[in-house]
């Protein structure tokens, strides 16, 4: 029980932290709106300086989530690569929130590495520097030597990070709530759903077995590059909150001074990147999404090593394809095949966007670009435009595919850094064309048509089962079937309708054969004459006779009219 009150004491301390700091940052009326109903007049002014009200909005808001500690600068980063919700101002202020968050002490990353190995860290490291290598906003890094002389570098989870990550989602989850609720804005942007995208991918990078199984994955990928080097993980050693790897000896990728000291030529190193981010994006289908400076090292050797994995993506074999497209249609200026790249990675939807307005707005703003090297180019003032665009024609695009976008700006970033004279469609055209060739190769296709027809043969093989499920479930009440008849509404006048020609058909018949009998029959009932006929002698069983003559005829000749009539003989 006291643990509760205690949990619930925490919570409510941490919801009264985030209001201040809001207020703080002059977001008081979104902070009034929150805990009542109607804000104050002077809710915007009443607790912030006037000083941090002449700051821009976007600078307030990113150092609020600087302030609000590591679950909200990790929130902050996702943002940063949603540019088809926040406009550029924003995320070039979310942007800087990489590794912004101080270390945490070395007493708590000796305690956690001795928790989770089970022995004192003397036991298992020879050494084991207590200045953090680098501190990020969940986890920081420590170099260590290994008993065997191996040089390792120690990446430690945050101590208690999940439980404020948790706590802190829940508030998230209000704060989201709350602020579709009052903001027009925030139904716009989807708060919830960034909370909820969000509260799916921090907790994969909480997991270090995670992080060191996509070491591994590229470690084999790239297993037969002389260009990248991927770090070996010591499982040994790798927990869920600690991972043990390989030390990689170099300088960062943006140091060009260091760089040139090594004898090696910055733009070789540009160009190596390139071709390392093209072979990831059409080859493997799965790519290093956070390629900044920190997290690629070029070692003395002229080998580029990629490290931290915390965050990576992956894309399709049919999207890496319309990729692949993508690029030579930009290539080869082919807006079709553009277009047609894009649309088949079902960016347009249902057919809601005007296909020839948007074709020609991408054709002007792609154009001027063609043939310009790094240098003379900006990815990002393309980034930018086509995110207009995006936004102009209410295009929802894929995280991965906005994750890509992301990458490719680092990836120019670097490039200019390094002074590359590099053309990235040039790089790219050779991986996009082997790509795309490889779909129209025998041995492929026939692997394709192969794992179709055992897709198909799967759901032949589970179609028993599932309409036994179905019928089950209805005959116990969980599900009502429900039968809709169409061209049905006068299917009983036409029945009555058709059986009433069937009588009357019958007693033409019947007449016809009755009057038929009487009138051949020998037997003679109630005769008399006829005095204006002449005297002749007539029976009754004769005038019945006559009469069902005349009764079949004139039955007959009304329903060979109505036939005739309804146009149906």
């Amino acid at each position: 029980m006291n643990r509760n009150r205690g949990s619930k004491f925490s919570g409510a301390w941490r919801f009264l932290t985030i209001a201040r700091v809001m207020i703080k940052y002059g977001m008081a009326d979104i902070t009034a709106r929150v805990f009542r109903k109607t804000p104050k007049a002077d809710d915007a002014s009443s607790d912030t300086p006037a000083a941090t009200l002449r700051i821009p909005s976007p600078v307030r808001i990113r150092q609020a989530l600087e302030d609000l500690g590591p679950s909200f600068i990790k929130l902050g980063q996702l943002m940063s690569t949603r540019a088809d919700v926040f406009p550029p101002a924003y995320i070039d202020e979310f942007r800087k929130l990489q590794d912004s968050v101080p270390p945490f002490p070395f007493r708590q990353a000796r305690r956690v590495v001795e928790a989770e190995l089970k022995r004192p860290l003397q036991e298992v490291f020879a050494d084991f520097e207590p200045d953090p290598q680098g501190a990020a906003s969940v986890a920081q890094v420590h170099k260590a030597r290994l008993y065997s002389g191996e040089q390792v570098a120690v990446k430690i989870i945050r101590p208690g990070i999940d439980r404020i990550i948790q706590k802190d989602i829940r508030l998230m989850y209000y704060f989201a709530g709350k602020l579709e609720k009052w903001f027009e804005v925030a139904r716009l942007l989807g708060a919830v759903n960034l909370v909820q995208e969000f509260e799916r991918t921090i907790f994969r990078e909480l997991d270090m077995y995670i992080e060191a199984g996509s070491i591994e994955k590229f470690g084999s990928l790239f297993e037969d590059s002389e260009e990248i080097r991927i770090p070996r993980v010591n499982w040994d050693y790798t927990t869920r909150a600690v991972l043990v790897m390989e030390f990689i000896d170099g300088c960062k990728m943006d140091n060009v001074a260091a760089i040139r000291a090594y004898g090696i030529d910055p733009r070789n190193i540009a160009l190596i990147g390139l071709r390392s981010f093209s072979r990831q994006l059409m080859e493997f289908g799965f790519f290093h999404a956070d390629p900044h400076p920190a997290n690629t090292i070029v070692m003395p050797d002229g080998r580029v090593s990629l490290v931290d994995f915390g965050i990576t993506g992956y894309i399709d074999e049919e999207l890496m394809r319309q990729i692949a497209n993508l690029f030579l249609g930009y290539a080869e200026h082919d807006y079709d095949l553009v277009m047609e790249a894009l649309e088949s990675a079902g960016l347009f939807g249902d057919g809601v966007v005007d296909l020839d307005a948007f074709r020609r707005d991408l054709m002007e703003i792609s154009e001027p670009f063609y043939g310009r090297t790094l240098q003379s180019v900006s990815v990002r003032d393309v980034y930018d435009q086509i995110i207009a665009l995006v936004l102009t024609y209410r295009i929802r695009m894929p995280r991965n595919l906005l994750l890509l976008l992301k990458t490719f700006i680092q990836a120019e970033a670097l490039g200019k850094i390094l002074n590359s004279d590099a053309n990235i469609l040039e790089v790219t055209r050779p991986y996009a064309e082997k790509l795309v060739q490889q779909g129209y190769d025998t041995h492929k296709l026939f692997k394709t048509i192969g794992r179709e027809t055992r897709t198909l043969g799967q759901y032949a093989r589970r179609m028993p089962r599932y309409v036994n499920d179905i019928l089950r479930q209805a005959a116990s009440g969980q599900y009502q079937l429900e039968f809709r008849h169409r061209g049905f509404e006068n299917f009983d006048q036409k029945i009555e309708r058709g059986i009433n020609r069937l009588t009357v058909g019958a007693v033409i018949s019947a007449s016809t054969i009755a009057a038929s009998l009487i009138l051949n029959s020998s037997q003679r009932v109630l005769e008399f004459k006829l005095p204006f006929f002449g005297g002749a002698v007539v029976s009754i069983t004769s005038v019945l006779g006559i009469t069902g003559y005349l009764i079949a005829t004139l039955l007959g000749i009304w329903l060979i009219i109505s036939i005739f009539r309804s146009g149906r003989l």
